[in-house]
């Protein structure tokens, strides 16, 4: 951040001290704005890290209902903003009220533009040290690996798994949907291996044209066929010491399967073309989002081979599945492509995030990157709205935060399927609910439920 123009806000309607305060502050970008929505309009865009706020704004210059209602209107919209008010000599009272509503530090007129500085310097380099903290406590809490970010249960758990395979030569199948991470879960796998500090080779089954894979994979020598001017070693051999990730192994063809399976026995190769027999020391890891039993009942894959790459089998749950991981990875990716199109100030609208957490997801992480990398480009302000998204025709409902409401609303349909059940039976459906009738009516009441 110290690289960053820092940006002050003053929120003043005095004309000869907004002039004053407008070059009193080296090294600040300084905005000044001389009422309320005019500065809501500027925190908006510039975001900046201090306000210097007086607490006499039109239109009750005289008062101070203004100035405290802007003061609370900055702390909902920016909650690490630093404020500095600004009162008259004989209003200590409001400055000290002020500072029990949030603000950071308070200055009483006639100001003093040196004193101000000072204050106003401090104040930046709090946030600023604020700000490095939240950003080193969010990435350590919500990357568990290097590059995952996961919170949810069923991810933690891949994660854990990952950390205890990794320092072994398993090999590894990971299996999950399209775009759920599998291939950034076997770079944590080889990241964390021994073999680490030799290369990591990846090789897409499904990318490569089927004549052109088997001498991708085990290379060939010259004159082998049409082309092949010269020696050539294949994606096997060059990861000799270190890990073959095979992604989308099951869109393998059945006659580089058998050749697959020796070497996945034998380790080693032979290049189309050639007679010697190569030794490959190598860790390998498979990817899929086929199911493969069902390609081994349709014949399409080699049953054999299913178990020579499947010792320890990895399930990358979808987006859908990984509670509280999608508003997580949202904000990441917006944080991510803000920075790299000059937009740092972006952030989600309330509405924008409903639709997040309503929506399906069926392109998983992949489908979530794109959209936020393109709603990046397309938002008008700095809020990103779920229209930005295209996530506007959505019917979303949003999940309350409040614990009581939770709640209530567990208890509300647990109440209304007892019910059902028991066909309005008040005795059965406490009987089935475990708890008395005296408590179920009480709850009917609380919940207001018609019977």
């Amino acid at each position: 951040m110290k690289d960053q123009k820092k940006n002050l806000l003053v929120v003043e309607d005095d004309k000869g001290l907004q002039s004053q305060l407008r070059w009193a502050f080296d090294g600040f970008e300084v905005a000044v704005t001389g009422d309320r929505s005019e500065a809501i309009s500027r925190l908006r865009r510039s975001q900046p890290g201090v306000v210097l706020l007086d607490l006499g704004l039109p239109p009750d210059p005289g008062g101070v209902s203004e100035g405290m209602a802007t003061l609370e209107e900055i702390l909902s919209l920016a909650p690490s903003t630093k404020i500095i008010v600004v009162t008259g000599n004989d209003d200590r009272a409001n400055a000290v009220k002020s500072i029990a509503l949030g603000a950071y530090d308070f200055h009483q007129k006639p100001a003093d533009p040196e004193l101000l500085s000072l204050l106003v310097n401090r104040a930046q380099h709090v946030y600023e040290l604020e700000h490095e903290n939240r950003r080193l406590q969010t990435h350590d809490q919500n990357m568990p690996l290097k590059g995952i970010i996961a919170a949810s249960p069923p991810m933690i758990k891949v994660c854990r798994t990952i950390e205890k395979i990794a320092p072994t030569n398993i090999t590894t199948m990971l299996l999950g949907a399209s775009g759920t991470g599998k291939e950034r879960c076997a770079q944590a796998l080889h990241e964390l291996s021994l073999r680490s500090d030799e290369p990591l080779v990846t090789i897409n089954c499904a990318a490569i044209p089927e004549n052109l894979l088997e001498s991708e994979l085990f290379g060939y020598e010259k004159g082998a066929f049409t082309g092949a001017a010269k020696q050539t070693p294949g994606k096997i051999e060059y990861a000799d010491k270190g890990t073959l990730f095979l992604d989308e192994i099951g869109d393998l063809p059945l006659e580089l399967q058998a050749k697959l399976l020796r070497f996945l026995q034998e380790r080693v190769v032979e290049r189309i073309g050639g007679r010697k027999e190569i030794s490959v020391d190598v860790r390998i890891l498979c990817a899929t989002h086929q199911n493969l039993q069902n390609q081994i009942k349709q014949g399409l894959f080699r049953e054999d081979l299913y178990y020579r790459i499947s010792e320890m089998v990895l399930e990358i749950p979808p987006l859908r599945d990984r509670e509280g991981d999608i508003l997580l990875m949202a904000k990441s990716f917006l944080n991510v492509w803000g920075q790299e199109y000059k937009r740092s100030a972006l952030n989600f609208s309330a509405e924008a995030i409903a639709a997040i957490e309503a929506y399906d997801w069926p392109g998983n992480v992949r489908e979530l990157e794109s959209r936020i990398k393109r709603a990046a480009i397309m938002a008008d302000g700095n809020q990103v709205t779920s229209e930005d998204l295209e996530l506007g025709d959505l019917r979303a409902t949003r999940m309350p935060l409040n614990l009581k409401e939770v709640r209530e609303d567990a208890e509300r349909r647990a109440i209304t399927r007892a019910l059902s059940h028991s066909n309005q039976n008040i005795s059965d459906a406490a009987s089935a609910l475990g708890i008395t009738r005296p408590t179920l009516y009480n709850l009917i009441e609380k919940l207001g439920l018609k019977v």
